[in-house]
């Protein structure tokens, strides 16, 4: 096992306890992409931003969650980037179930939000935004 969690995702999606999340769906940095894996990590905070990041108007979310299923480290982020694994990041192709919601996670202000999604415009444009799916 990589980690032993708990685990968290962050979406914009309405879920409840007990729901699976599935991979299938289109990337939230390249829509162009539909993706093979389920994301997830073990910093709520990491959670957090990706939810606050994720496409669409609805409100983000934080979810603990447990995987279903084998998982291995999240190669947009680890040693095909970067050096280890310092975002405790996984993927996985089976199915996270939802345990809770988190109510407390850290939000961020918005110029810090704003910041967030303009280097994320930039880091897409370059090559390295390639995501590795």
């Amino acid at each position: 096992m990589l980690d032993e969690g708990p685990f968290f995702h962050g979406t914009k999606a309405d879920v409840g306890v007990g729901d699976l999340l599935t991979a299938g769906f289109r990337s939230n940095y390249r829509p162009e992409i539909v993706m093979n894996h389920v994301y997830f990590t073990v910093l709520v905070a990491g959670a957090g931003l990706a939810a606050e990041l994720a496409t669409g108007d609805a409100e983000p979310r934080v979810y603990e969650v447990e995987p279903t299923g084998s998982f291995e480290d999240d190669p947009n982020v680890t040693d095909k980037k970067f050096p280890g694994n310092p975002t405790r990041s996984y993927r996985s192709i089976a199915p996270l179930r939802v345990v809770r919601e988190v109510h407390d996670w850290p939000r961020l202000a918005p110029e810090a939000l704003r910041a967030w999604r303009e280097r994320l415009v930039v880091i897409l444009e370059e090559e390295r935004g390639e995501i590795i799916n």
